[in-house]
């Protein structure tokens, strides 16, 4: 390849990459990755991802959220995306506490009542005001394998989200940087000596 076909190359990717809004070009694996904002998730790692390959969404815990069905629904229905993949993770700060001890202590802290705030500031009219709902709001949980496996069945029976998006769930181990099936933990099923000779 000549110098000018490789500076013409060169412009030509570039253009790609900056205006791929413009032309239609979906991500590079068509794919949309729900995940958890914990730092200690390598996320492009665990998938194997290079800048280009997905649009991916991060929250607390990894879960399906009003703007995780905005985003869902606006990368599968007008940028290719073909795949979906909830990734949460052992360890998460969501088990930590309960939504009502997170609203109690949110309260004790600021000096403010939660029903009266509003959730999206540019969307006024969408507040709970229920104390419940808000407690809720916070989507704290207490299985990690459970909570996985909810994600994907309420992104699969969003009626914004197409029939033939295929949608999968994974649990990423931070212990060993893996990740693994809901449910499906490999160190439950190593089997001992004892376990082997019947002697358990």
């Amino acid at each position: 390849m000549s110098i000018i076909q490789q500076i013409e190359k060169s412009i030509q990717e570039r253009e790609a990459w900056v205006l791929r809004r413009q032309k239609g070009i979906p991500t590079n694996k068509r794919l949309f990755v729900l995940t958890c904002m914990d730092e200690r998730v390598n996320i492009e790692e665990a998938l194997g991802l290079q800048p280009g390959d997905a649009h991916i969404f991060r929250n607390a815990g990894g879960l399906v959220t009003d703007d995780v069905i905005r985003s869902a629904a606006l990368t599968t229905n007008f940028f290719e995306t073909k795949e979906i993949i909830v990734v949460t993770h052992t360890e998460c700060g969501m088990m930590m506490k309960s939504g009502k001890e997170i609203v109690k202590a949110l309260q004790e802290k600021l000096g403010i009542d939660l029903s009266t705030i509003q959730l999206d500031p540019s969307l006024p009219e969408l507040s709970l005001t229920d104390p419940k709902a808000i407690e809720r709001w916070f989507k704290t949980f207490e299985s990690i394998d459970e909570i996985t496996v909810a994600q994907v069945e309420l992104l699969r029976n969003h009626p914004l989200i197409p029939k033939d998006v295929t949608i999968a769930g994974y649990i990423y181990e931070v212990e060993t940087g893996k990740l693994r099936r809901p449910f499906e933990m490999l160190s439950r099923r190593v089997n001992s000596h004892q376990e082997m000779t019947g002697n358990a």
